[in-house]
């Protein structure tokens, strides 16, 4: 990882989300979190649109991780900007896709305030 440029937040979270394994993923994490004070989380989940969508599966996934990890602390504020950032992310991804289908999600966290 270059130490001299940092990576933006969406970046670091999709490099998270497409790291292949546990052992990259963990690498990244403590590149993000050492070197750019980047705080980072993942998740992941499937199942079929339908149930991924109107369940709350998701947003239950990113929440539990997000508090599991410590990447976030307890404030109502935060809560409602990662449940609305969940939110909006999930929009995209299930906008145009059959309710039928099956997907299986990867999903990176990162945020660089304490």
């Amino acid at each position: 990882m270059d130490k001299e440029k940092r990576p933006s937040l969406e970046r670091a979270a999709i490099l998270l989300a497409l790291s292949e394994t546990r052992e990259e993923e963990e690498e990244l994490r403590n590149s993000f979190s050492n070197i750019f004070n980047i705080r980072c989380a993942v998740t992941g989940l499937g199942g079929t649109v339908a149930n991924l969508r109107h369940t709350g599966k998701l947003t239950n996934s990113v929440m539990a991780t997000a508090f599991n990890t410590g990447f976030i602390q307890k404030e109502a504020r935060v809560i409602h900007a990662i449940i609305h950032a969940t939110m909006e992310a999930s929009n995209s991804v299930f906008t145009h896709t059959n309710s039928n289908a099956s997907v299986a999600l990867k999903i990176g966290l990162t945020t660089n305030f304490e």
